[in-house]
């Protein structure tokens, strides 16, 4: 086969949105923790003659909005998230559209799976029940036997949905499929969770229908100790991942062949995740298969930092912190799961800073659409050519690589190096050190017409041009030399500062061009070339900024 150009592809390709919308409105797993934003500064709220910006401080379970669910969440000892390589979390796959065959408490069977599409052995495997219409971001769906006349939405999405039947699981695992993604609350069924005990009158339902339906009681059908085993024990180690809480859009997908990504954030502690997921559509004319084909020619570089407790976060921000709800041991029968509540501002490790984090009229991160988070660009390596804080200009930008107007711009400075999970970590040089961009980049930005910008060290601005430049005015004081040295002028005058403070935010958020920051991981392996490029953030609807996935496509 004829290796093709990943750029040409990915760009002719349609990329259908799977994500649910995530935002305080959105429910959480039954008994544990929604989002929560509070903004700990605001735009007005800096000192030192310059602006301040619009800071967030947010707590969540990963269990809120669509996210994977890792082996770790039934299994102590097994991976987390950031264990979990990029293949394992895309290829080709099916959906399996069962929303004419389910109800409330129902099931969905390998038989009814298999009578509407062709699953293949190592497929990702999305079922459409139907049950996102009850999500927290649609329409109301009339019910006139329901308080109100309205169903509530909340039950139906997480407490009443369809689940697997007792055989789907053992049938998963013998087809080795990657993944099983659901439209609803939980990839099991919710009867087979502590929903069962925290909703006591949904379970006798759910038990009167089964009676009525199958002659038998919910422990004949789901003998505890043999659905423990399987769960909690075999499937951890075997597989599939479970994804949950897909969004709407998945009907669009009915019943057919599609390629599949799950990008979630990879976090080190915990057991779960939240994720962008995203289908690939062949180009109008091209068959299912051979876009595939090529699809599996194209490699994925990881340039994400690990989200840990260890990540340093950006100076005065609130670092990561984890605190363990529940456990796997915590249930009747041992049906329990690991389960975090997490806390955290968003400026720590690889992520995107959003228009609204410096511009109050811009958009949040959830308000814009996928399209913009992917395209053609370039990694340009510039490494050689700076120092501590140094400053790097458009030209050895230019000089290096092949840049397009429109393109996505990620930097490498080589400061990936002095990252907190490198071997040669220098926390001080990495936050306080590292280059920054020349008084005429931003505006060759524009000229340019860049779609984002991405960097390998904490800040897209030089340090100095920020409130670093007064937590630390011996390193102000060097950088002002190494300027004068290298520009003959004091750093206000080649930066005055009502015109340069935190010039790549002030200066471009309101043209559209964000810009992400702490690029890590496979950046270290990535030469300076044209690449396809996406940035995979969660689609939250307030924040400001947002961690991700980022990723590079090349050819293998």
């Amino acid at each position: 086969m004829t290796s093709r150009d990943p750029i040409s592809l990915l760009s002719s390709a349609r990329w259908l949105d799977l994500t649910q919308p995530l935002s305080v409105f959105t429910p959480p797993w039954p008994g544990e923790m929604p989002l929560q934003v509070h903004f700990f500064k605001r735009l007005t709220g800096s000192y030192g003659g310059g602006q301040g910006a619009n800071g967030q401080l947010i707590e969540w379970s990963n269990n809120t909005g669509t996210h994977l669910v890792g082996p770790r969440a039934f299994h102590s000892g097994a991976r987390a998230i950031a264990d979990i390589p990029l293949t394992e979390l895309g290829g080709p796959g099916v959906v399996a559209d069962v929303s004419d065959a389910v109800s409330d408490y129902g099931f969905y069977t390998p038989e009814m799976i298999e009578e509407r599409v062709e699953v293949r052995d190592g497929d990702i495997l999305f079922v459409h029940t139907g049950y996102s219409r009850y999500a927290w971001d649609r329409p109301d769906v009339a019910n006139p036997d329901a308080q109100g006349g309205v169903e509530n939405k909340e039950f139906g999405y997480l407490v009443r949905h369809p689940g697997p039947s007792p055989d789907f699981f053992p049938w998963a695992m013998e087809r080795r499929l990657k993944i099983v993604g659901v439209d609803c609350g939980c990839a099991e069924h919710p009867m087979n969770t502590n929903v069962r005990f925290l909703h006591p009158r949904e379970f006798e339902k759910a038990e009167a229908k089964l009676r009525a339906t199958h002659g038998t009681t919910w422990e004949e059908m789901f003998p505890p100790d043999d659905y423990r085993r399987l769960t909690h024990l075999e499937m951890p180690k075997r597989g599939p991942l479970l994804v949950e809480c897909l969004g709407a859009a998945l009907r669009e997908l009915a019943n057919r062949r599609t390629w599949l990504m799950v990008q979630p954030i990879p976090f080190m502690e915990v057991e779960s995740a939240w994720s962008r997921v995203v289908a690939l559509e062949p180009p109008e004319g091209e068959d299912t298969d051979s876009f595939h084909s090529a699809l599996d020619e194209i490699e994925m570089l990881d340039l994400t930092l690990p989200f840990s407790v260890q990540t340093p976060q950006w100076a005065n921000y609130e670092p990561l912190s984890i605190r363990y709800t529940k456990r796997v041991g915590g249930l009747d029968y041992g049906l329990g799961r690991n389960n975090a509540h997490c806390k955290a501002s968003f400026h720590l490790a690889t992520h995107m800073d959003g228009e609204k984090h410096f511009w109050a009229a811009g958009r949040t991160i959830g308000q814009v659409p996928l399209d913009y988070w992917h395209g053609p660009g370039v990694i340009v390596d510039i490494s050689d050519a700076v120092s501590d804080s140094s400053v790097y200009t458009p030209a050895m930008i230019e000089e290096r690589v092949d840049l397009r107007d429109g393109d996505i711009l990620m930097i490498k400075t080589g400061w990936h190096r002095f990252g907190w999970n490198s071997p040669d970590s220098d926390e001080f040089r990495y936050m306080i050190q590292h280059p920054g961009p020349s008084p005429d980049f931003a505006a060759w930005c524009v000229e340019r017409q860049i779609q984002w910008l991405a960097i390998d060290c904490v800040a897209m601005e030089h340090p100095m041009n920020t409130i670093q430049r007064v937590f630390h005015p011996k390193t102000f004081a060097e950088a002002n030399r190494k300027l004068v040295a290298a520009f003959g002028q004091e750093w206000d005058e080649m930066y005055p500062l009502d015109r340069y403070y935190q010039d790549m935010h002030l200066n471009l958020f309101p043209k559209g061009i964000v810009h992400a920051e702490n690029l890590g991981h496979e950046i270290a392996r990535a030469e300076t070339g044209r690449y396809y490029l996406g940035a995979f953030v969660q689609r939250g609807m307030e924040l400001a900024s947002c961690w991700g996935r980022f990723v590079a496509f090349r050819q293998r």
